[in-house]
C-alpha cells in the first residue's frame, strides 16, 4: 500500500521563525557576495556583477527550498503584501510576517558585517561600504530609482506567483524554487545596473538602519547618512504599489491554470 503524505500545519511562530531565518540567509548569501567583491583585500575582490547575480540567486533558492513547505518563504514584505492581495494569503498575519522578514534582514546583514569587519576597516570608498548594505542610486536620478525598484519587483513577484499557482509549480516546490532562484539571478543581472537592485525592502531598509549606527571606521559621510531614512521609508510606497499592480497577475494566472498551463 502506498502511504499518503499528510499536510502539515505549522504553528504561526514556527512560521514566523522560517521567515527570520531564511531572509537572514538571503541576505548572508546576498550581501555578503557585495561585501566579497566591493570590500578591499577580500579573496573575492573585483570577481563581478556575476558573482553578485548567484549570491542573490542562491541566496532566494535556498531558502524556498528550506522554509517554502513550512512558511511559504516569501522572505520578502513585497511578496506578502502580493500574496494577500491575491487572496492567497491572510491579513492577519501579513504584519506578523514583515516584522520577522525585517528582523531576519537586520541579523544577516550584522553576520555580514562581523565577518567582514576587517576588510571594512581597510575600504576606504564609502560608496563601495554602502552599497554591501543597500541600494545605491548610480546616477542620483530619484525617477530612475524608482522606476528600476518598481517594474524589478513587479517582474520578480509576478514570475513568483505564476510559479505558485501554475499546476507545475504547485506540485513541485523544489523546482519553483529553482525557477525563483533563477528569475532572480536574471533581474540582478539585467536591471542591477542603475540601483543594485533591491527588489525586496526588508532587505534594503534594515541594513540602512545598521549601516547608519554600526561603527564602521571608513563609512564617512556616504549617502545612507547624508540622507537618512528618507531614501529607504520611500521603498515602502513603491512596494506597496507594487504588490498592488500584481492583482492582475492572479486573474492571468487563474485562466492558465484553468486551461492546463502556459502552453
Amino acid at each position: 500500500m502506498e502511504r499518503k503524505e499528510e499536510a502539515v500545519e505549522y504553528s504561526l511562530f514556527t512560521k514566523l521563525a522560517a521567515e527570520f531565518f531564511g531572509t537572514a540567509i538571503l541576505m548572508i548569501f546576498g550581501n555578503g557576495s557585495v561585501a566579497n567583491v566591493e570590500l578591499k583585500n577580500t579573496k573575492g575582490h573585483h570577481a563581478g556583477w556575476l558573482n553578485i547575480a548567484m549570491g542573490y540567486g542562491f541566496g532566494v533558492m535556498f531558502p524556498v527550498l528550506m522554509f517554502g513547505g513550512v512558511s511559504g518563504a516569501h522572505i520578502n514584505p513585497a511578496m506578502t503584501l502580493a500574496q494577500a492581495i491575491n487572496g492567497l494569503f491572510p491579513w492577519s498575519d501579513v504584519l506578523p510576517y514583515i516584522v520577522a522578514q525585517l528582523l531576519g534582514a537586520l541579523l544577516g546583514q550584522f553576520i555580514v558585517y562581523l565577518t567582514y569587519y576587517p576588510h571594512y576597516k581597510e575600504t576606504e570608498d564609502a560608496e563601495a561600504i554602502l552599497g554591501t548594505f543597500c541600494t545605491t542610486d548610480a546616477d542620483n536620478d530619484k525617477i530612475n530609482y524608482f522606476l528600476n525598484e518598481m517594474f524589478g519587483t513587479l517582474v520578480l513577484v509576478f514570475g513568483a506567483l505564476c510559479c505558485l499557482m501554475l499546476p507545475w509549480g504547485s506540485k513541485d516546490l523544489a523546482a519553483a524554487s529553482i525557477v525563483v532562484g533563477f528569475i532572480v539571478w536574471g533581474l540582478v543581472t539585467s536591471m542591477g545596473g542603475p540601483t543594485g537592485p533591491g527588489l525586496n525592502p526588508a532587505r534594503d531598509l534594515m541594513p540602512r538602519l545598521l549601516h547608519a549606527i554600526l561603527p564602521i571606521p571608513n563609512k564617512g559621510t556616504s549617502r545612507g547618512e547624508r540622507r537618512g531614512f528618507r531614501s529607504s521609508l520611500r521603498l515602502w510606497a513603491p512596494s506597496s504599489a507594487r504588490g498592488c499592480t500584481c492583482s492582475s497577475s492572479r486573474d492571468f494566472c487563474a485562466n492558465r491554470v484553468s486551461r492546463g498551463g502556459l502552453a
